[in-house]
């Protein structure tokens, strides 16, 4: 069995350069790779694309690596929780490339799958469809998307094996199984990492093919956005 263990998140982002495309999953701060967000502060790297759902909030997720100004550009669906990235999206210091979130997900997942790109109605008629071929189906509008792949993907899981095998859980299992199939390399961080054979078959995500580097994470903040709670 090909040994995919590193010993943790600063040698699974071993051989990233400046200007490469990441993926990072995650759903606002759901499932998000913390240590290998971590790490990549640490590493230094600059002028990294970012293909993540979000960008985190100002001091917490990717929005780490907006404030150290590693970031050049980000395709991501959603810009809410975080100022700095606003502030920076705005003042053109960081190119942004906003895409419907059905859309993010179905490019991953078609990049993945190996498949170039796809026709879908969402989009056309906004400048989302601006310079892109339009094919009409069934009667109405499709723009020509194309897939989306990585030099890197970063994924968080709540369990997985020594083989790579994934299982996430609850909400995390969100663009992570998808990304985890669309990068060159994908590096996984676990809460718990067991050994091969006892992860039941029937509950695996993302299957260990997909996997390159797995460690077991440390120190998960697993921050809420926006915490609401009933008035007493």
């Amino acid at each position: 069995m090909i040994n995919k263990v590193v010993k943790d998140a600063e040698e699974g982002v071993k051989g990233i350069k400046d200007g490469m495309t990441l993926m990072l999953g995650g759903f606002g701060l759901c499932g998000i790779p913390e240590n290998a967000i971590t790490a990549l502060k640490k590493e230094g790297v600059k002028d990294l694309t970012c293909i993540s759902n979000n960008a985190g909030v100002d001091d917490f997720g990717l929005g780490l690596l907006l404030q150290s100004k590693q970031i050049k550009k980000m395709v991501s669906s959603y810009v809410g929780e975080n100022d700095l990235f606003e502030k920076q999206m705005l003042s053109g210091e960081l190119e942004v490339d906003l895409v419907p979130q059905g859309s993010l997900a179905e490019r991953t997942r078609a990049g993945g799958a190996g498949i170039p790109a796809f026709f879908t109605p969402t989009g056309y008629g906004t400048e989302i469809a601006e310079g892109k071929e339009v094919r009409w189906f069934d009667g109405k509008p499709h723009i020509l998307e194309s897939a989306l792949t990585a030099d890197f993907a970063f994924v968080k899981a709540w369990k997985g094996d020594k083989a790579g095998n994934l299982i996430f859980k609850a909400t995390a299992r969100n663009f992570n199984p998808i990304m985890a199939m669309a990068g060159k390399i994908t590096v996984a961080e676990v809460e718990e990492l067991v050994e091969p054979g006892e992860l039941d078959p029937n509950e695996i995500h993302t299957p260990g093919i997909f996997v390159q580097r797995i460690f077991e994470g440390t120190n998960y903040e697993k921050r809420i956005e926006q915490r609401t709670v009933r008035e007493k």
